[in-house]
């Protein structure tokens, strides 16, 4: 027999008219319980905006009716548990103090990762690629992740990768504490008629059900006994594959680390299994990287569905994206001191590879913090200034930079006073260039012209003379003789000897991306953004200091 739609209908007009009433509620959800079974797909999209309903009535409601609200919600939100990864994570935690939960603190900047983990699960993705700083939780998620797989799919092998054996060992202890905890975790609310029926903690290996002969959950590490030991048709989950920077730098370990990865862990997975790799990305040849070239740039792999999500320690705007609530992640304070710390230390390229998730070949690095001037953000005396420039390489937005610095020269030296970096829209970056051209009292400007932005110096002028302030703008064409890694290299020494930078915690957000897309520039390889050290060239050349001087000198005959 079919369901009658009307009740559905008959129900929500009744909490419309009283939206702070919880009978009508709970009667939905009990039709809604109903209703699973002829249209699985709608039931739980209207439990879900029920849950979304209830939620905002807790705030409003009578003070007697909030735990009868609170319980619906609880209820609602096991409906969807089993199946949804967001709602398990949810109600896993839900009897803790909020504090001591791990998602909920964290679920508004690991929810578009909990959405791709759920797009395997849905068969949207093949393979899905996670990359985030230390310590931020993406170890712990993965093994949340993979006691819902237990419960949901105990027929299904899986596997679990790390580099070391105590990863493995601590991510299995993990799974058996989720699972064995019922009074801190309520795994065997979601999963009642799912128990554990062998358990091995030498072998790291973990059976729900039934004793199988490739059991539910298998970890090992990379460079343990994989053969044999996991017919993985579910989920295989590599973490962390590359131990730290010494295996980074070493070119014959990372060959060696892919080596194992395709010899010996992706033989373990079945062809409709799911892969999920999860790391640091220290460099463009690390599994993770090989893997990503594969299903990028070779036509056998043109068909698997993939996602990538590199979530850096500050965003675009120089901000914590980790800054969680209760204070259980990290501060915009801590991450610009790290990045202090490595660019003191010249190490920026570690920075850029464990906090940013960008990949630096450290032999390709031409800039490093130590090789640079600084001053404390006071400029010399006035009456020494011969001149105020800013050489500008301009950019319309879609992801390319504006990049402008603002030089105060003094001799044959030029402080970098202030910066303009930005991969806004010309209509925010060309006033923006004028109001600081303006602050500044800049007396030459230097565009860089070709046939793209050939009109930008023109609407910077007019920009000027809207506010009625004049200085010398000139355009000037980038060689075509040579590319702009070479025009970089070949200024580099003048970059270093003669201009100085604001010192760390004297610089704007904008000013600290300027420096890090200088410092993450190398001439070997891809540079996914050169626009800051190409403006320094360009700074360069305005300084002129390869000049041929004139001398007076006796006549030596």
């Amino acid at each position: 027999m079919a369901f009658d739609m009307k009740l559905l209908d008959a129900i929500q007009s009744k909490i419309d008219e009283n939206w702070l009433d919880p009978e009508p509620y709970r009667d939905m959800f009990e039709a809604l319980r109903l209703y699973e079974e002829e249209d699985f797909d709608d039931a739980h999209k209207r439990n879900d905006a029920l849950r979304i309903k209830i939620t905002k009535a807790i705030r409003e409601c009578d003070p007697q009716y909030c735990d009868i609200f609170y319980e619906q919600y609880k209820r609602c939100l096991l409906f969807d548990a089993p199946h949804f990864f967001d709602a398990y994570l949810l109600y896993l935690e839900i009897d803790r103090p909020p504090k001591d939960r791990f998602y909920q603190p964290r679920r508004r900047v690991l929810k578009p990762v909990v959405d791709a983990l759920q797009a395997l699960v849905d068969d949207e993705l093949d393979e899905a690629f996670v990359s985030m700083p230390p310590r931020v939780g993406k170890t712990t998620l993965m093994l949340l992740f993979m006691t819902w797989l237990m419960g949901k799919f105990p027929e299904h092998s899986n596997l679990y990768s790390a580099y070391s054996d105590v990863i493995t060992n601590s991510y299995y202890n993990g799974a058996l504490e989720i699972i064995e905890d019922p009074h801190t975790y309520n795994w065997a609310k979601v999963f009642p008629n799912a128990k554990i029926a062998k358990k091995n903690k030498q072998m790291e290996t973990l059976d729900i059900d039934r004793q199988k002969r490739y059991p539910t959950l298998t970890c090992r590490s990379l460079y343990g006994t994989l053969n044999g030991a996991c017919d993985c048709n579910g989920f295989l989950i590599s973490d962390d594959l590359i131990g730290g920077i010494e295996e980074a730098l070493n070119k014959d370990r990372m060959v060696a680390a892919w080596t194992k990865v395709d010899n010996n862990l992706l033989t373990r997975a079945k062809e409709h299994a799911k892969i999920l790799w999860c790391g640091t990305r220290w460099s463009m040849i690390d599994p993770i990287g090989v893997r990503m070239d594969l299903l990028l740039n070779d036509e056998n792999y043109r068909n698997v569905r993939y996602k990538v999500i590199n979530l850096p320690a500050l965003d675009e705007n120089d901000e914590s994206n980790f800054d969680y609530d209760y204070g259980v992640g990290f501060s915009t304070d801590y991450y610009r001191r790290k990045r202090a710390s490595f660019e003191r230390n010249a190490d920026m390229a570690s920075w850029n590879a464990q906090y940013l998730q960008e990949p630096i070949e450290r032999e390709g690095a031409l800039f490093e913090a130590d090789g640079f001037k600084y001053y404390d953000g006071e400029l010399p005396p006035v009456e020494e200034l011969s001149r105020i420039f800013m050489p500008i390489d301009p950019a319309f937005g879609g992801g390319d930079f504006v990049a402008a610095p603002i030089v105060y020269q003094f001799g044959d030296e030029g402080f970098v006073h202030d910066v303009v970096y930005s991969d806004c829209d010309k209509s925010i970056t060309i006033p923006l260039l004028a109001t600081k051209i303006i602050r500044h009292r800049v007396d030459r400007v230097q565009v860089e012209a070709n046939k793209t932005t050939q009109s930008f110096a023109e609407e910077l002028r007019e920009e000027l003379r809207k506010r009625d302030y004049r200085c010398t703008i000139t355009t000037k064409p980038a060689p075509n003789n040579k590319s702009k890694e070479v025009r970089i290299f070949e200024r580099a020494p003048d970059i270093r000897e003669h201009f100085l930078f604001r010192a760390s915690g004297k610089r704007e957000k904008s000013y600290e991306l300027f420096m890090t897309n200088i410092f993450s520039f190398k001439i070997l390889g891809k540079n996914k953004h050169d626009d800051a050290p190409d403006s320094m060239a360009m700074a360069a050349d305005i300084l002129d200091i390869r000049k041929n001087r004139v001398e007076i000198f006796q006549r030596p005959f």
